[in-house]
């Protein structure tokens, strides 16, 4: 369960993304926690099936820095089923625009978080 933490970092970049992608339509407040919900419940649960057949939970690949790209390649296909799944929830279309705009700044938030996740973690190993 040692990656249950990285998980719940993730989750929490993806609401952080989600959060500023609803603010710079200038949604705020209270009224659009329902949409808000909308939109990350499928991404949460898109990531969540694409992140570990990419290795993302595999220790040799979360400490390498070599591997930061990992995040941003499995978001571009855990972005696409969020939408797919967000529009069957929502009965609306999917919106080609929508798919690379969630998927490219998803994939950067993630990538972002999980680099500040190996500072941090390099830091608490001891070095010899």
């Amino acid at each position: 369960m040692k990656w249950l933490p990285l998980l719940l970092g993730d989750f929490l970049a993806l609401a952080l993304v989600t959060l500023i992608g609803f603010a710079t339509h200038g949604e705020n407040g209270l009224a659009l926690l329902p949409r808000l919900l909308a939109s990350l419940g499928p991404l949460a649960l898109g990531w969540s099936c694409i992140a570990p057949l990419c290795g993302l939970f595999n220790p040799e690949v979360i400490s390498n820095p070599r591997q930061a790209w990992r995040p941003v390649v499995a978001m571009l296909a855990a972005g696409p089923l969020a939408v797919l799944l967000r529009a069957q929830l929502l009965q609306t279309p999917v919106i080609p625009s929508f798919v690379i705009v969630l998927s490219g700044t998803s994939g950067l938030g993630l990538a972002l978080w999980r680099a500040l996740w190996r500072i941090a973690q390099a830091r608490k190993t001891p070095r010899p």
